[in-house]
């Protein structure tokens, strides 16, 4: 939970996006109306300057001139290549970086680069929650010990077009709930990037990408986006199960997820935040 009351007298957390596609729009659209609250949204990188006017918003389209906005906080809502492109780069000009294709964490020698750049410039590597719940108790319950997470996601058959689910499944022919992904989140954020970034989350936060389990499912008898966490150790047990409203612009990320990024945005200027 995020009270959003703001120290007054602090000075603005100052934004920059990377990407306005259907993720970072919302967070554009959302961090303008709240332009009085805490925040100040500079500018978007994106590939044509065009891209924010609608908005009203300014584009730039190198990650130099980005940085010359003087950002506190980039926003990344681009997909793994600007992960890649452009992640180490913005830490080791000193600024925080929040993720939204956290899928991209499952290359090992990425992770490292980018952390190491973080430790360097003295600033942090933020992830939102995304579509998942409960984390901060995970979070609580690995300090204790954590013997075993299970992630269960299942989307309907139209949300696993265009990934390797299409070569093992027809489809559009589905009439039950078809498992056809089981393995490490490590696996599934590879195989899966656009799809699997809850995976890689639920992974980092508890037992890591190798020792975290997945199971992918192809589901038509839901129109959502289904995530179900299973947990045991020390401190108890944890079942959960979220059923989130798809994104109208994208049916392969849930309608949450924007307002998760805003949620983690917000907490770096309120007066109280859990």
């Amino acid at each position: 939970m995020t009270v959003h009351t703001t120290h007054e007298t602090a000075a603005p957390l100052r934004v920059a996006l990377i990407g306005l596609g259907a993720i970072g729009r919302v967070i554009a659209k959302e961090l303008l109306a709240r332009q009085g609250e805490g925040v100040q949204l500079l500018g978007a990188l994106c590939q044509h300057e065009s891209e924010g006017a609608e908005l009203g918003l300014p584009v730039v389209t190198t990650l130099a001139a980005l940085l010359a906005l003087q950002p506190d906080l980039v926003v990344e809502a681009a997909g793994h290549g600007a992960v890649k492109a452009y992640g180490p780069e913005v830490l080791r000009a000193g600024r925080d970086l929040l993720l939204v294709s956290v899928g991209v964490l499952s290359d090992a020698a990425l992770l490292a680069e980018l952390e190491a750049a973080a430790r360097a410039s003295g600033r942090q590597l933020l992830l939102p929650s995304g579509a998942l719940a409960g984390l901060d108790y995970l979070q609580a319950a690995k300090l204790a010990g954590l013997s075993r997470v299970c992630l269960r996601s299942r989307k309907p058959p139209l949300a696993w077009r265009d990934t390797p689910a299409e070569l093992l499944l027809d489809l559009a022919k589905l009439s039950e709930p078809v498992v056809f992904f089981r393995g490490s989140a490590r696996d599934a954020a590879r195989s899966y990037p656009k799809n699997a970034n809850v995976a890689a989350t639920l992974a980092l936060c508890t037992l890591g990408l190798d020792e975290t389990l997945v199971e992918l499912v192809a589901d038509p008898t839901i129109s959502g986006n289904e995530h179900e966490i299973e947990a045991s150790g020390a401190v108890g047990e944890l079942h959960l199960t979220l059923r989130n409203t798809a994104s109208p612009d994208n049916p392969k990320t849930s309608l949450v997820t924007p307002y998760s990024v805003m949620r983690s945005i917000m907490a770096r200027r309120a007066v109280l935040s859990v």
